[in-house]
């Protein structure tokens, strides 16, 4: 599979179920050829390579994998992200150019210009099928951690945002694919605090109400620090716990805005 090997990661849980199937067609459309021992999108590490072939079809062991979802590879992450982020751009109706743009920047930002362009032969694909975003996200909630699906959401909004403006039917897709994802309402009004301004932004991101003592800050902001810190996605690589700052500064910045505004 000499054109395809770009992730770095091999995909394990996304071999198989919805996910499986919907890169399985996009390939085919690349007209790559499958692996010997099913590194389908990368060299990866050696110590979690697949001893199978590869079957879009079959569908994973939920039962046994759901117990092993701090072991999402990078390229699980990755096919993920292709997936939503198709979703997200159709979801107006029209597929903007910079939104397109967007996409392949942060690939290049996370991943360097020739996997990033590679990457993105794939998504073209993708997007040329019609994707059932529920069956996608059940796989995805049922198998990913709850730090990498916080991520997969802040790109989201990024994407959606890259035009200057999330529309209405952008936000719905988004909160859509949230709920599927099993992602909380103060988690999804956190993270969308995050691209948009208004007054109680700082708050909406800490997750705490206005009337907020400054204790209660204090300890909403260590709560929030612990979960959006970087290290926790790192077991996706280096690539994406940089990613992951992004959302940590912002906590940050909410918290300095706090103190600043209450005087502690």
């Amino acid at each position: 599979m000499a054109g395809l090997k770009w992730i770095g990661a091999t995909l394990g849980w996304t071999l198989g179920g919805p996910i499986g199937a919907i890169i399985g067609l996009a390939i085919g459309s690349l007209g790559d050829a499958m692996s010997e021992k099913g590194n389908l999108l990368g060299n990866g590490n050696p110590n979690k390579q697949q001893k199978r072939e590869p079957n879009y079809r079959t569908q994973p062991n939920y039962r046994t994998q759901q117990q092993r979802r701090a072991q999402t590879t990078s390229g699980d992450f990755e096919v993920s992200l292709l997936i939503l982020a198709s979703v997200i751009i159709k979801a107006d109706g029209v597929q903007d150019q910079r939104e397109l743009d967007f996409v392949r920047n942060k690939f290049v930002e996370l991943y360097g210009k020739d996997r990033a362009n590679k990457a993105f032969k794939l998504f073209k694909n993708i997007s040329n099928q019609n994707v059932s975003t529920r069956d996608v996200c059940k796989q995805i909630q049922q198998m990913m951690d709850h730090a990498s699906r916080l991520q997969l959401l802040h790109f989201l909004f990024g994407i959606a945002k890259a035009d200057g403006m999330v529309t209405d039917n952008e936000e719905d897709q988004i909160n859509r694919i949230a709920n599927y994802l099993g992602i909380s309402s103060r988690d999804y009004s956190s993270i969308k605090a995050m691209f948009y301004n208004s007054s109680d932004n700082a708050y909406t991101i800490l997750e705490i109400d206005k009337t907020a003592t400054v204790d209660q800050i204090k300890k909403a902001y260590r709560n929030m620090a612990k979960k959006y810190h970087p290290d926790r996605v790192e077991h996706l690589g280096e690539e994406h716990r940089k990613g992951a700052e992004d959302k940590f500064k912002q906590v940050q910045k909410a918290y300095e805005f706090l103190q600043k505004e209450r005087g502690f």
